[in-house]
C-alpha cells in the first residue's frame, strides 16, 4: 500500500485513523471483487449480463402508450 500524506490541515487521530479504516476497506473490498472475479472466469462483460435482458418500463410522456408496445 503506498504511503498515505496528509497535504492540508491537522487532523486528530480520531479522525486519521477513520479515514485510514476506510480506505483499507474499500481496498480489501477490491481486491475479494477482483479474486472473485478470476474465480468466476474474468470480470462480467456487458453481452454477459443477464439484466440487460429485461425490458424497462416506457418512460412517461405524451407519446409513452404509443412506444409501449414497441420492440426495444
Amino acid at each position: 500500500m503506498a504511503p498515505i500524506q496528509v497535504l492540508h490541515g491537522q487532523p486528530t487521530p480520531e479522525e486519521l485513523a477513520t479515514v485510514l479504516a476506510v480506505v483499507q476497506s474499500r481496498a480489501a473490498a477490491a481486491q475479494a471483487a477482483a479474486e472473485a472475479a478470476g474465480r468466476a472466469g474474468g470480470p462480467v462483460s456487458p453481452w454477459r449480463d443477464h439484466a440487460r435482458k429485461m425490458r424497462t418500463l416506457p418512460a412517461p410522456g405524451p407519446a409513452a402508450w404509443r412506444t409501449s408496445g414497441w420492440a426495444r
